[in-house]
Formats: structure tokens, sequence, C-alpha cells
């Protein structure tokens, strides 16, 4: 985790960065046929977006700004269509894997057409495609260090950031997983999100090293970054 932006990335990090080195991506060949979309996003469409305990309900019990207190575009996971004019999306909020209910009026909805998988233990991050086994990308990670480690669940990236000075600590990109720390519930000032992100010090992939973070080299985030645009599910299993 980083001292800034949600514990994790520099608030205010442009987007207008080269990427930088690292040779570790191991992709693998996949078939042409199309992906099966089987996930969906919702990128906000109005200023603020209510959020409902039930569809169908007239009062919200909160809300969130678009774009977001980091200024950046908020988008949702979609977990299910509900009523005529109702989705039940994953929010990017305490609790892990909170959800609410909000008007599909207020959202555009897009297919997804990856999903991320991370295995803690095994130090390993792969990407899939859809629902199916077929593997896209697999690489080494460093994971969380045994006092803070990296939080287990279901979640999805909430942000995609391109670093303006992609030699510093996080690389070229981070990318914010709707996920918090179940350890820190505060840090260096966020609320102890965690995120997927380069590095300089790639001789410690595959180590129990960071506050929560998924750590990757840095070749390996800018390929990533390509293949998990906002929405797309973030599963970490031991």
């Amino acid at each position: 985790m980083a001292a800034v932006f949600s514990a994790i990335w520099p608030r205010n990090e442009s987007k207008v960065a080269a990427a930088t080195t690292s040779t570790t991506t191991a992709l693998v060949p996949t078939s042409t046929v199309p992906a099966p979309h089987s996930f969906e996003a919702a990128d906000a469409l109005v200023p603020e977006v209510a959020l409902y305990d039930s569809p169908g309900a007239t009062e919200a019990t909160d809300s969130m700004p678009n774009p977001t207190v980091e200024k950046v575009p908020l988008a949702f996971l979609v977990k299910e269509h509900g009523p005529p004019g109702w989705l039940h999306v994953q929010i990017s909020r305490r609790p892990n894997e909170s959800t609410a209910w909000i008007h599909a009026s207020d959202v555009a909805v897009r297919s997804v057409e990856n999903r991320i998988v991370i295995e803690r233990e095994a130090r390993q991050l792969t990407v899939y495609r859809g629902t199916s086994s077929d593997v896209l990308f697999q690489v080494p990670v460093a994971t969380g260090a045994p006092a803070t480690p990296t939080p287990l669940g279901n979640f999805f990236v909430d942000v995609v950031v391109k670093i303006s000075r992609p030699s510093g600590a996080y690389g070229p990109y981070q990318l914010s997983v709707a996920a918090f720390s179940d350890v820190l519930q505060s840090f260096g000032g966020g609320p102890g999100q965690i995120a997927i992100h380069g590095t300089n010090h790639p001789e410690l992939i595959g180590q129990f090293v960071s506050n929560g973070c998924v750590r990757l080299n840095n070749d390996d985030i800018t390929a990533l970054a390509d293949l998990a645009p906002l929405g797309t599910p973030v599963e970490i299993v031991a």
C-alpha cells in the first residue's frame, strides 16, 4: 500500500506516462472465438448515484459521487438485474463485498470479458477468459506480509491509473481493487484499500512483503492493464 489515495496510490497521479521494464510476463495463446460476456460493469452517468437497500425503495440510504473523491470515474460491478429499472451492484466500500441497489438509468452497462484470480499463498495472478478456464495471462506476484495479509474475497477493479513516474514504487500502472485490508482500517491518510500495481523492487516478486497490495513486475502490470478495464472481477483466494 502506498501512503496516499485510499492507502494505495497517489491521489493526484497523472495518466500520461510510458511503461517501463521487466521480463517475466507469461502470455498464453488462446482461441480466436469471442469470449463469453459473462460479467457486466456499470459506469455512472450522473453526478451522484443514489444507493438503496432494496429495489423499489423510495428513499436512498446513501450515495456515491461521480467522479469519485479521487477525481476518477465511478464504476460498479453488476451482480444482477432486478425488477425493471433496478440493478444490484457491488460497490467500493467497507465492509468488503458490500452491495447496493441503484437506478439503472443512473449508469451505462457494458460487458467485461475477463476475470482475475489471485492465489495469495501461491503468489500467482491469472487472467481468465470469461467464466471459462481459458488462461490469457499468468504471472508471479508479491502479496501481503503475514501481519498485513492481502484480503480474501470477490472484488472488482474500480480505478485504473497510468502513473506519471513509472520508475517509482508503484510502477507504470495501478489497478485499484474494491477491497480493503482486514488489518489496517486506515493507512497513510486513506481507508486501507488495496491495489494491484508495479514495483521498483522486482527482486521481491514471489514473496509475502506488502501491506496488502499485490505487486507485479512492471512489464506484467502494463500487460495486465490492457486486460482488466474498470469493472473486471477480481477473486482473491487463499
